[in-house]
């Protein structure tokens, strides 16, 4: 808590609580205020060959709205569709092949399910644009961080940005304290952009050690001294499963998720980001 007191000396982050939406627990999605102040699911719809948990070989429009039906019919409010899998080791893909897959995604979801709020998980400002643009995708979910060209670019098509933490974290200060740092003065940044609705993720798994994730979920609730909705991507991630000796892909996994879960939700997430939606509706 004192390094708390100590940043909030610091005038960015008046800045930040005083416009923040401290009282309201909404995003504005085309006009429409969607209310956070019961907690929501976002489902994973994967449009990859080697995501986190689960793939699939052959990217097809069948394929996708298998994976969009289910969700929808568990009860998932958002649908969050990458082309791009941000495991770790995973293999980058190239703009032109990441919007190929999204594409194939969001024609099929959008023509299923045109009234379903749907966002894209991407760091690419060009697939970002396309989605909105020819999609009229509801909020960006940019798992790097963000970048002038992406703040920029969210300013301009005014649609809520999902801003990630990661970043590396060093062993001087505990780390949610940094993950707090980092992430007040990128909403400074984006509100001075004009962006009106930053959702803001801790960034479980992005930079931190076991250990350290761990802390940080612990003690999670520090961040709802920002004023901002809190999204948590925990869902079947190696510190639950390494532990444990287990794979991503198996019940212990699972059962590990939604625990963590569960913690999450008493320390502040709003939207939780999984794999597994009815599972994780536990509220």
């Amino acid at each position: 808590m004192q390094y708390l007191v100590q940043f909030l000396c610091d005038f960015q982050y008046f800045f930040v609580l005083l416009s923040s939406k401290m009282s309201a627990p909404t995003i504005n999605i085309k006009g429409q205020l969607f209310s956070l102040a019961k907690p929501k699911v976002m489902a994973i719809i994967n449009a990859t060959t080697d995501s986190f948990a689960f793939s699939c070989s052959n990217i097809s429009e069948a394929v996708i709205l298998s994976q969009a039906a289910r969700a929808l019919s568990e009860g998932a409010a958002i649908l969050d569709i990458g082309g791009c899998s941000t495991r770790p080791n995973s293999t980058p893909v190239k703009e032109e092949e990441e919007w190929r897959r999204v594409d194939i995604a969001l024609r099929a979801i959008r023509g299923a399910y045109p009234q379903a709020i749907l966002s894209v998980d991407t760091f690419m400002t060009s697939v970002a644009r396309r989605a909105v643009m020819e999609y009229g995708v509801d909020m960006i979910n940019d798992v790097s961080g963000g970048s002038e060209e992406m703040f920029a670019l969210v300013a301009e098509l005014g649609v809520p940005y999902i801003l990630t933490h990661n970043a590396p974290v060093s062993d001087t200060l505990p780390v949610t304290v940094q993950v707090i740092d980092y992430l007040v003065r990128k909403v400074d940044e984006l509100h001075r952009l004009g962006v009106k609705d930053v959702i803001i993720d801790p960034g479980f798994g992005f930079n931190k050690s076991v250990e350290q994730n761990w802390e940080l979920l612990e003690n999670m609730k520090d961040l709802e001294i920002i004023g901002l909705p809190i999204l948590v991507g925990l869902s079947r991630k190696s510190m639950l499963y390494k532990p444990l000796g287990v794979e991503p892909t198996s019940d212990e996994a699972l059962r590990a998720t939604i625990e963590a879960n569960k913690k999450a939700l008493a320390n502040g997430a709003k939207i939780l980001r999984v794999h597994d939606v009815k599972e994780n509706i536990i509220w």
